[in-house]
Order: C-alpha cells, then structure tokens, then sequence
C-alpha cells in the first residue's frame, strides 16, 4: 500500500470541499425557506384589497351649464374616474411601452426586471433601479409609502401579487390609470389631459398621449405647463418605445414628434362663470359638508352657455369703454430690467412670471418708452409696439412732467388690449376700478341663464349681482307706476311736472328734487313722464298714494319694504335692491304678474350620476300671483314706450324689434348707473358703480353705461327668437288712444294729479310767493280719457 503527501492532500481537501459545500446547500436551504415562511407570513398579512375591488377615488365638486359646460371644480384633487373601456388604446399603449412592456405577460412582478435592477445597483450604487410594474405601483399608491427600504420593496411585490391574484389585467390598469398623481393637481389621465391640454382623453392626439404617458416618471417637474422642453424630452422616449414595440411606425412616430402641442393655461378658459360656480358651491357645502369635495358630485345650473359668454363679454366691453375715458393711473408696477437685456431676451418675460395675464388686459413689460412709441413684451414672450391712438390715454404718464410713480419707462408693468378689428393695433390700458354686473332670468321660470357678478373674479370675488346692495335710483319707477294704476291713474292721466311744494320737516333737510335735465314740462301724461323718467311726477304719485302705501306695494314684486324709505325720497329709488332681485321684480311684469323666485341650481348627481336633488318644475298659480294681468299689461305698455321713444330708445332701434321693455336709472351724482328691462321670454339687468359709492362722472348715466351693456347682451341672447307681444287682457280697453281699466272705462279714473301743490308756474321767474298756481285742467267728457299729447 503506497503513501503520498499529495494524495492526503487530495482527500483532506475533497472533504473540506464536500463538507463546505453541504454548509452552503444547507445554508442555502434554510435562508430559502426562512424567506418562503417569512414572504407567506408576510403574504397573508397583506391588507384587504377592497379599495381596489370597491374603488372609490376621491373626486371634485365639478359645476356645469344646463348643456354640460363646466364652468368650476372644487376639491384639493382634479380626478374624473374613467373606465378603462374609454381610454382611447394609443394611450395605454404609450403607457405600457415606457411604464411597463410586458404588463400582459407577468404575475405582478417582472422577474427579468427585478434581476436587472439587483445586477444595476451592485454595480451603480449611487442610482437605484425599482423596477417596479404598474402593479406595484398600484399596490404603492393605494397601500404603501414612497421610502426606499428593501422591506417596503418585498411588501410591494407580494401585495402585486396578490392583486393580480384577485383582479383582472384590465381592472389593474384601470386603476393606475385613474389613480396616479400627473402633476398640477391632476390625478389620472383624464384629469392631466384636460388641465394640459384643455380636452379629454377621447380627444387627444398620438404626440399629446405620448407626452401624458411620460408624466408618472416626474409629475411635478417634467409637465408641459412647468418645463415644457423636459416633458418634449420625455415624449420623444415614449414615442420611441412604442416604435421598438412595434405599436407604431416609424412615420407615426415622426408625425407625433413634428406636431406642435398647444398647452392649456388659465387664459384658455373658454366660459366665465366664477360667481355662480362659487355660488353653487357654497350652496352644496352647506348640504354636504367638507364631504362635498370629494364624493364626485356633479351641479348642473340653469346658465346658458352662449348666453354667459354673451353677458362676459358684454359687461367687460362696457366697463372697458367707461374705463378708455378716465385719467390714465400710471404703471400697474416697476420692475429692475438690467442694461443691455432688450425685449426679446428670454429672461424679459420671466420677469412677469408673478403677474397674472388675462384675456383683454395683457400684461407686459416695457423696454422703450416715448410719447411717440412704446415697446414692451408680453407674458407670452411676443413683442409689441404701441403707437399713435394706443398711446392716447397713457400720453400724460409718457410725458418728461410725468412723476416717478405715475411715469411709464423701462421695466414698467402695463397693461395693454389689442383691436379685435382688423387693424389689430395694441393701446396702453389699465385696470377699471369700476365694478359692474348683470343678471338675465326666465320670467316664467325664474331659471338663471346669465349671471356675471364682476368685472374680473380673480381680483374682486365679491358677488355684485346679488349682494351688492344699492340705490335702484329710476328704476324702481315702473313699481311706483304700477300702484298708481291701481289707484285711478291711468297712462293718459295729466301729472304736473312742476317745482313741488314740499313738507317742512322735507324741506328743512336739504332736500331738493329736481329733473335730470333741471327743466320742467308742466301737464304731461303718465306714459310721458315715464318715458322722460320725470322725478318731480313720480315724486307727486308716491305723495297722491302715501309712502306707506307704496313701500308695501313694492313689497309685492319682492322688494323688502324695509329696506325702502319711508318718506318721498322712496320715488326717486333712495332704497336698497340688488340686481338679482331687480331682475326677479321686473320678472313679475314679464310673464304677467307672477312672483317666481331665481333659480340657479337644476340638479345634483353623484359620481354614479344618481340624481340628489331635482329643481321642481315652476308652477303659476294663483299662490303666485303679484299683481292682476291687466295692470302687468298697462305698466309694460308704459315700459315699451321708454324703449321706443324715451330714455332708452336705442334698445328699440339698434335691435329693431318691438317686444323690448325697460328703464333707465341714475342714482344722485350718477353713484349707480341701471338699465333693467326684458323681452317677453328674457329678463336682464344690469348695474355699474365703485365698491366705495362715489361718481361716475357728471354727465354718465344709467342710459349712457349700463343701456349698450343690456342691448349688447340681449342682441346675442335674443338672436332667433320670434317677436312676441302680448295681447291685452279682457278687462284692459284703449280709449282715446291709450289704455284704461274696464272698471274706468266710462268715468272714475284720475284725469289729472299735482295739480294743487305747484309753486310756481312753468318759467316763471322769481320767487315762489309771488308765482302763479297751475290750474287743474277741465275735466273731459264723461265716458271720455285723455289721450297722449
């Protein structure tokens, strides 16, 4: 038996070999099946998945027009649950090929993933790889926090596991498709698609789903409205990836990267409706609680689409016009605008990054300033030059007298408005620091179609059109009207307009009525002085019925008699009405003499689209009725006369139809400016004035501000609806060319008012002691009314 050294090395070492490698097996044994008792363990203890099963994502309060315009989203997420059936395919497609390839093909975990992972952060420490599927990321988003720790890991692959298990690929990719955070507020795709592109998903083109797929990696600081040339970047990887997985071509893919994408931003806001979207939500708050921001509930309003933008537009074009003929204020700001920096470097716009653009007033920066041209760049980057009539207003802030604050130079923030027109030129602006509103309802309905409660909501929030309390001025007349009719004053009736003999303790205060035009007609008909908006003949008919008496008629159109005074100063509108409640009394003459209250909310639906809540349908009974139809039909006789030959004939004769009703008001010092009036089907008022009451100007007035607001508005509105002109109630007879009550037909109505109480005669001079009375006129004919002159 031979011996070797060699040959003991050989076996001792075999042994060793041997015996380590049982070491390792055994090892490895144990570590395997400590990992599969502690990932069963650590399986079975994953949470329930009924928030997945029963996926019911937090969704805004959304507000929308009768037609379905949404107008106002409340609620700190923007999210609209889309089922995966419309999600377009390109779309999933895009977010499969850089999220996740072969979604389709694994168990929740992608197995090939995981080992590139491990392999990449051993070899690159400082970069981590997850790997996570769009499962994974389900069950991070639902169940799991964002840390990177290997438990947290290992937790989120068998919870992928586990819902595979349980729901569907489709039911998956729903989810992640509704659920993940896309930047901007925006929580899934068809929210990101609407705040960055303005549309929904079913809209969207290859290059915008491409660029919207590339959103999960870095929501916040790769989306188009942030950094646009990042998210272009990330959109061009997506669009390659669904070109190397065969989903497009290659002249697909060049198509989408050419195309130009149009970003959505604040100014594309196709509908103003602020007021009433606040409103509305104020109103669900109140019967839903904190809860109202996220159950998905969905507010249909009575508005009008194209009726809302014709009132935007209208009132904003009307306050702009007043505004062109005030002293020009001076820049809006002055910012430090470096030497050598010219206005069309890339770091001039930025310098506007704080101030908020909009759709008339640009906002820009200027670089060159002279009395003969001004150079300033817009927000947008474009550059634009303003000459000759732009410069016109802002021609005294240009001159060298110009002080520091009030002077337009280098780095000053301005505002400027182009011509719509075709000549397109550019004209220094400013901001209006008057306030203006307007309100359009169904009279026989009381449904809101227009409601515009400011100038601009993001600067002023508060709600003009139904909380600005103000002095009607004359356009509480035609209510005064209307009781005297009551009384036995018919539209023939003569009035005296003439100085008035006042009460002492009237007298003594100061107060001293006059006519706007400071003259006075004498004898004239009611129809006339209504049409001429007479102060001294309504001053006369409140005196003939009693303050008392009139305030509780007012009462019956919705006023707060309250809120009116008590004395003759109630004929001249001294009270407080709100143009929403103007609109709902001049309603009460529209449809015949029915008190019908505003309505501005429709329906409520839940996220289900289950109805909540339905607006009955409006009933004109006899619980309604206001006033008999027969003095609606003689006071709107009176209000169609203003229309066609007295305050407010434009209305008439720009929108040339007859069916038009309404009147002017001017408060004292022209502090308020109304114009209210409607056509049969359509009620609109509207007001301007300062948050703090002061003038408008000497000679500004309802007529001549809110009168081209209201024809402009009802021009739109009215496009297409026929003429309709109500006929005359049984009891309602014409007679010597006007209207008298049945019961006065034939004698007992007032031929004459004021008659007693004249100081002094028409023209003449000197004072009131020595002045003729005014005699009464003899009385007609029995059976016989005074017509018109």
């Amino acid at each position: 038996m031979s011996f070797s050294f060699q040959s003991l090395w050989r076996g001792q070492s075999g042994a060793v070999f041997r015996n380590a490698s049982m070491v390792l097996v055994a090892l490895f044994v144990a570590v395997f099946f400590t990992a599969a008792i502690g990932a069963t363990l650590l399986y079975q203890r994953q949470p329930d998945l009924t928030a997945l099963t029963d996926y019911r994502p937090k969704q805004p309060l959304r507000i929308f027009t009768d037609e379905g315009v949404e107008i106002g989203q409340f609620g700190s997420e923007r999210r609209y649950l889309m089922p995966i059936g419309q999600i377009p395919k390109q779309l999933q497609d895009a977010v499969l090929a850089v999220e996740d390839k072969r979604f389709r093909d694994h168990f929740g975990v992608d197995a090939r993933g995981v080992v590139r992972a491990v392999l990449t952060n051993l070899w690159r420490s400082r970069r981590s790889q997850g790997a996570s599927t769009i499962t994974q990321q389900v069950a991070r988003t639902f169940y799991l926090s964002s840390r990177k720790t290997y438990v947290r890991k290992i937790n989120e692959m068998l919870l992928a596991v586990k819902i595979e298990r349980q729901l569907g690929k489709d039911q998956v990719l729903e989810l992640y498709m509704n659920q993940i955070f896309l930047g901007h507020r925006a929580y899934g795709f068809e929210a990101a698609s609407q705040a960055y592109f303005g549309k929904t998903l079913s809209d969207l083109s290859l290059a915008e789903c491409a660029m919207l797929a590339g959103l999960p990696q870095n929501p916040v600081y790769a989306n188009p409205i942030t950094n646009f040339e990042r998210a272009r970047q990330r959109q061009w990887q997506v669009l390659a990836r669904m070109r190397d997985a065969g989903m497009i071509t290659a002249e697909a893919e060049q198509a989408a990267r050419d195309e130009p994408l149009h970003i959505h931003n604040d100014r594309d806001t196709t509908l103003h409706a602020e007021h009433v979207a606040e409103m509305a939500r104020q109103i669900v708050f109140a019967r839903y609680g904190d809860s109202a921001y996220s159950l998905g509930l969905k507010v249909t309003t009575t508005l009008h689409a194209e009726d809302q933008q014709a009132a935007y537009r209208a009132l904003r074009k009307g306050v702009l016009d007043f505004d062109r003929r005030q002293p020009y204020r001076g820049p809006e700001d002055q910012e430090d605008m470096p030497d050598g920096m010219g206005p069309h470097d890339a770091g001039v716009a930025q310098l506007l990054a704080d101030y908020r653009d909009d759709d008339d007033l640009r906002v820009a920066i200027v670089s060159e300033a002279s009395p003969q041209q001004v150079v300033a760049t817009l927000a947008t980057g474009e550059v634009v030059q303003v000459r000759g009539d732009g410069l016109k207003q802002a021609q005294p802030a240009l001159s060298s007298r110009a002080k520091g604050a009030e002077s337009i130079r280098r780095g000053s923030v301005i505002r400027l408005a182009q011509d719509l027109g075709s000549s397109g030129q550019w004209a220094i602006r400013q901001w209006p620091d008057v306030e203006g509103a307007l309100v359009a309802t169904e009279p026989a309905t009381g449904r809101v179609r227009a409601f515009v409660g400011g100038f601009d909501f993001a600067r002023n929030q508060f709600n003009h059109a139904s909380h600005a309390w103000r002095q009607p001025g004359s356009s509480i007349k035609p209510f005064l009207y209307s009781a005297a009719l009551e009384h036995g004053v018919m539209p023939a009736t003569l009035i005296n307009d003439a100085p008035l003999v006042l009460p002492g303790d009237v007298e003594a205060s100061g107060w001293d009525p006059k006519n706007s035009d400071g003259g006075f007609d004498g004898p004239i008909t009611l129809r006339q002085a209504l049409a001429r908006s007479k102060n001294l003949v309504t001053i006369r008919l409140v005196k003939m019925l009693g303050p008392d008496v009139a305030r509780e008629w007012l009462g019956h159109f919705g006023f707060d008699p309250a809120l009116q005074p008590d004395n003759l100063t109630l004929a001249l509108g001294s009270g407080q009405t709100s143009p929403l409640q103007l609109a709902s009394a001049y309603g009460v003459l529209a449809n015949g003499g029915y008190r019908v209250e505003p309505r501005l909310i429709q329906r409520i639906t839940d996220a289900k689209g289950n109805v909540l809540f339905e607006a009955p349908p409006t009933e004109l009974g006899d619980d309604a009725r206001a006033i008999s139809p027969r003095n609606a039909f003689v006071t709107n006789s009176l209000l169609n006369e203003v229309t066609r030959s007295g305050t407010a004939a434009r209305a008439q004769a720009l929108l040339k139809r007859p069916d038009l009703y309404g009147k002017t008001g001017t408060t004292n010092d022209a502090v308020d400016a109304w114009f209210a009036g409607f056509q049969p089907s359509l009620v609109a008022v509207v007001w301007m004035g300062h948050d703090n009451p002061r003038s408008l100007g000497a000679r500004e007035s309802g007529g001549g501000l809110s009168l081209p607001i209201w024809i402009d508005f009802m021009g739109h509105a009215l496009r297409g609806v026929p003429v309709d002109q109500p006929a005359a109630p049984d009891d309602v007879l014409k007679i010597g060319g006007d209207w008298v009550y049945m019961d006065w037909a034939f004698g007992g109505a007032k031929t004459h008012v004021g008659f007693d109480d004249a100081t002094e005669a028409l023209g003449a001079p000197g004072p009131a002691a020595s002045a003729p009375v005014l005699k009464a006129p003899e009385p007609p004919l029995p059976g016989v009314v005074m017509g018109p002159n």
